[in-house]
């Protein structure tokens, strides 16, 4: 039974890359010690195990899987990485540089001084940085100039290895080094520095001015006493501070009107006023008497994710554009940064790529989203022909090598695509009339793409992993601990005792720069805030960029 199901395995190598998947997605949700395993790693030792039936896949598509993972990759980070080409990032991007450079000379160091294989110091680095590109970049770079294919298998058997062991201690080591070691080492705790940051951007923790918390909603009031002869204008000076209600529409006998600002409101009239639910209920005896009015409410409203690409807009705090004419009766319900939710702060600052998610009368809405830059309309379609055509080009670039005797220097296919990704989500921020990617795309290329290609890793690793592990393991740990410790202190005083970073920020950048979401969410957790996302988009740009080439230049300088 056992030998016809390995038979099935090794005919059809498909299905035992697509059995890994599984079994890997369902090992990932694994927590020990309130570490989840993840996908990635889970792939990769599904993958070992299936690798025992001596199935056997071709590069190629290992290969084609790697590349979607680059290009969604570069395509997400793309505006954020170009935005963070400027004086003002200066500090977080010494940061992320500074954990990248160290992280790769550390394992540079370390592989020679306990002796490890080419393949094995790769995968060494590439876990210890928490990175999974660096192993796919690695192992391109090395199949150019493998002497045999025998060879190119070793050094792939060697880097799943190292990796497998090394990733599990890169995660760990980044959790607690951020959330529990970087406080001791500045002397206050990570809710002290965020909670500093709040007062400075001006938000309260019970805040809610411009919180998703809070339903938006509209109601109908018959004028009261106190607004009678104001302008709308007026009337919607007096909502308080931090609060946001506008009057959308006016019922005056039978007709519905909609108001301009010098409008006047007189006794009798019936207004639509939109706001959060919270102000409407607290101030409603202010306003006037509710009804019900299904005519007057019935408004055109719509929901809708804008990307900001303007320049006018990027580089501005949201409560100077609370101020444009384009925000009236808009409400801000949420921000996004590199795929990862961004607390909103009246002195936050709009970055280019920025999702602001908007919701409000469908006219207004409209206005803000031409102000701010691209509407995200929910879609299922994906340009694939851009898609393809810079996966293309990006391999084209990497393609040309210069020769010295047996070295050859050169991008390699793999960084080719990740830089065309780069472009291409730059671009798409800047035009937005070609090139579409939803979001559940990007996550089959980003997600899928790598964790197939780590699962062919290890069926490829499997019949040698077990006696790598045993050789090399406990130096594995220590080298792992080693490179991620170190490289995540170094950018900690950097960003600390020579920029002066806010403790909060500065810890997301380096979660950012070790591409290590489970170390920001640790971080988050010990903050009870979100101010660490604040400094995590720039670092997961930039670093997931450095530390991908690093497989190269690692291969490159050892071999």
């Amino acid at each position: 039974m056992v030998e016809q199901a390995f038979s099935i395995l090794r005919a059809h190598p498909e299905l035992a890359l697509f059995l890994a998947l599984g079994i890997g997605y369902a090992v990932g949700k694994i927590t020990i010690a309130g570490v989840t395993i993840g996908a990635v790693t889970g792939c990769l030792l599904a993958g070992v195990l299936i690798g025992q039936t001596g199935a056997v896949l071709s590069n190629d598509v290992k290969q084609a899987f790697f590349l979607l993972f680059l290009f969604a990759i570069g395509y997400r980070t793309g505006p954020q990485f170009f935005q963070s080409l400027n004086a003002d990032a200066l500090p977080q991007i010494a940061v992320t540089v500074t954990l990248c450079v160290v992280a790769l000379a550390t394992a540079i160091v370390l592989s020679i001084f306990f002796g490890f294989d080419l393949g094995t110091a790769a995968g060494v680095l590439a876990g210890g940085a928490t990175e999974s590109a660096t192993v796919g970049v690695a192992i391109d770079t090395f199949r150019k100039t493998a002497p045999t294919p025998e060879a190119a298998s070793q050094f792939e058997s060697a880097i799943a290895t190292g990796f497998a062991v090394a990733y599990l201690v890169g995660v760990v080591s980044a959790i607690l080094v951020q959330s529990q070691l970087a406080p001791r080492m500045f002397g206050r705790s990570l809710k002290e520095a965020c909670a500093e940051l709040e007062a400075e951007l001006n938000i309260t923790p019970n805040d809610t001015g411009n919180s998703a918390r809070r339903e938006i909603e509209a109601r109908a009031f018959v004028v009261g006493d106190n607004l009678v002869g104001l302008t709308v204008q007026e009337a919607e000076a007096r909502v308080p501070e931090r609060q946001k209600a506008y009057i959308e529409q006016i019922r005056r006998g039978s007709e519905i009107i909609t108001p301009a600002p010098k409008e006047r409101l007189y006794a009798g009239d019936v207004i639509a006023v939109a706001g959060l639910r919270g102000f409407l209920v607290e101030y409603a005896d202010r306003i006037g008497t509710e009804i019900d009015d299904r005519e007057l409410l019935d408004i055109p409203v719509e929901v809708l994710d804008v990307v900001v690409t303007n320049k006018e807009v990027a580089g501005r705090r949201l409560w100077e554009l609370n101020q444009r004419p384009e925000a009236r009766s808009v409400f801000l319900r949420g921000i996004l940064r590199a795929g990862q939710k961004i607390p909103i702060f009246p002195g936050l600052t709009v970055r280019r790529g920025d999702v602001m998610s908007i919701a409000g009368a469908r006219r207004h809405v409209e206005d803000a989203a031409a102000l701010l830059g691209y509407a995200d309309r929910e879609t299922t379609a994906t340009d694939m022909v851009f898609v393809g055509v810079f996966i293309f080009l990006g391999g084209l670039i990497g393609i040309p090598a210069l020769k010295l005797g047996a070295l050859e220097i050169g991008l390699g296919v793999a960084v080719g695509v990740l830089i065309a990704g780069l472009v291409a989500g730059w671009l798409r921020s800047t035009r937005r009339t070609f090139g579409f990617v939803p979001e559940a795309t990007l996550w089959f290329f980003d997600s899928v793409g790598l964790c197939a290609f780590i699962a062919c890793v290890g069926i490829s690793a499997g019949p040698s992993f077990v006696a790598g592990l045993v050789q090399s393991g406990p130096a594995l740990v220590v080298a792992s601990a080693l490179i991620c410790v170190i490289s995540h202190v170094a950018a900690l005083a950097l960003g600390r005792w020579v920029f002066r970073m806010n403790e909060g920020v500065l810890a997301g950048t380096c979660c950012g720069a070790g591409t290590s979401a489970p170390a920001l969410a640790a971080v988050q957790e010990a903050a009870g805030s979100q101010v660490p996302t604040l400094g995590y988009g720039l670092g997961y740009a930039i670093g997931n960029v450095l530390l991908a080439l690093w497989g190269a230049v690692l291969v490159t300088v050892l071999a």
